[in-house]
């Protein structure tokens, strides 16, 4: 029995970091490289339908199948090297082979993934590379080679890990739908080494992809946002000026802040998802070490031009979403407040208007109860007036005398008892 348990996830966990190693290529080689993702929820899909996807391609060279849950495989596939990962919204495949086509970049060398195959993919192509890696032990000819391969006006090139190979790219799609890259690789870059390389420039250019899908959304959510901007600056010039109706001016605060909610919730995973493969482009670019080539631009300068710009377009379309939001759920709170002042001014006014009211009752009702104590005082004197009239002969006094001594005493005697009657209600 061991001294200590193990945290069941110890070994997988530890096991993860030396998952995805590195291909080892040497020089001369080439590779296809294509990457895939489902045109809609990509990070929900079935990954089942992925695996099964791969098991199709490894089938058709009997190749052996990847364990049940894989994430990652790396086999051969006839003559060739099979790499394939899956990755929160997409999957990659690269094909390894030795040796260059005699034509470069000629489309037959995509042709090792079969087009029926293709068709059948779980979803659609984000990016697809050719890359072809020459050896050359000098600088002559690469510059022709890039120049007659590449766009001239879009090339970056630059000597990457202390000189040892040198990098070139347009990242322009070509006539065959690829990009292309060239790696030239000195005699004593290791075969590790280039195929880090490698498989460095295929993140830079699947990252870059995956990052211009928010500036699409970006751009898409422009005059959406126009609009509502529009709406909630009129909503907010309204609330200058005196306010007709608050409650229907709140209303249309809170639809147009449910409006912005919405979008800011629809937008949050696209553009957190965009900053993370932002900063992976840098960091792989970073980690190439790139020094000038004869004065041409690098891939950094390249991404500081070209792909910076779009960045900063969905950060600055993402924080004034978010500003927008904050301004509407402001607004909002100052109108409950402007409204829960005038409620409250309200609620005095009617407070005050029901004290007096109830001041109004109670000086009525003590009329009522004055008026009610005479009028039971003039019944009850009637009433005495009978039961004592046979004594006015006997006393001798007059029915009017006889009816001025009796009235004070029923006049007491019923206010006592309304008196009485009152504490005992109360």
């Amino acid at each position: 029995m061991p001294p200590i348990e193990d945290h069941p996830l110890r070994y997988a966990l530890a096991n993860e970091l030396h998952a995805r190693p590195f291909p080892a290529v040497r020089a001369p080689a080439r590779a296809a490289y294509l990457a895939i993702k489902p045109a809609h929820n990509a990070a929900g899909r079935d990954r089942d339908a992925d695996r099964a996807h791969l098991i199709a391609l490894l089938d058709r060279f009997g190749a052996a199948h990847p364990q049940p849950g894989a994430t990652h495989y790396s086999g051969q596939i006839g003559k060739h090297l099979l790499k394939w990962e899956s990755h929160t919204e997409f999957v990659t495949f690269t094909i390894f082979g030795q040796g260059v086509a005699d034509r470069p970049y000629d489309a037959a060398t995509f042709a090792v993934f079969p087009d029926d195959w293709l068709r059948a993919a779980p979803g659609v192509r984000i990016t697809s590379a050719l890359i072809r890696v020459e050896l050359a032990d000098g600088d002559a000819g690469i510059t022709h080679k890039v120049d007659d391969w590449f766009v001239p006006e879009s090339l970056a090139i630059s000597r990457v890990l202390d000189g040892e190979l040198v990098v070139a790219s347009d990242f322009r799609i070509d006539t065959g739908g690829h990009m292309r890259f060239a790696v030239f690789a000195r005699s004593k870059a290791g075969e590790r080494r280039t195929g880090r390389v490698v498989q460095r420039l295929c993140e830079i250019e699947t990252y870059k992809a995956m990052s211009m899908l928010g500036l699409s959304r970006a751009r898409d959510l422009g005059p959406q946002m126009a609009t509502i901007d529009d709406r909630l600056t009129a909503l907010l010039s309204e609330m200058c000026g005196p306010v007709g109706a608050p409650a229907v001016l709140l209303q249309n605060l809170l639809t147009v802040s449910a409006e912005l909610e919405n979008i800011v919730a629809q937008s949050a995973f696209r553009f957190g998802a965009t900053g993370a493969y932002e900063t992976i482009v840098n960091q792989r670019i970073d980690v190439l070490r790139e020094e000038r080539f004869e004065g041409r631009q690098t891939f950094g300068e390249f991404m500081m031009r070209r792909f910076d710009p779009a960045m900063r377009t969905v950060k600055s379309t993402e924080g004034r979403l978010k500003a927008m939001s904050d301004r509407a759920l402001r607004a909002g709170d100052l109108l409950r407040t402007r409204v829960d002042v005038e409620r409250s001014a309200q609620n005095r006014d009617l407070l005050e208007s029901m004290d007096r009211r109830a001041d109004l009752q109670l000086r009525l009702q003590r009329t009522v109860e004055g008026l009610s104590t005479v009028a039971i005082s003039y019944y009850a004197v009637s009433l005495a007036m009978y039961v004592l009239g046979p004594l006015e002969e006997p006393l001798g006094v007059s029915k009017a005398t006889l009816a001025a001594l009796v009235t004070p005493v029923v006049l007491v005697a019923v206010w006592a008892m309304v008196q009485r009657l009152k504490r005992h209600l109360e």
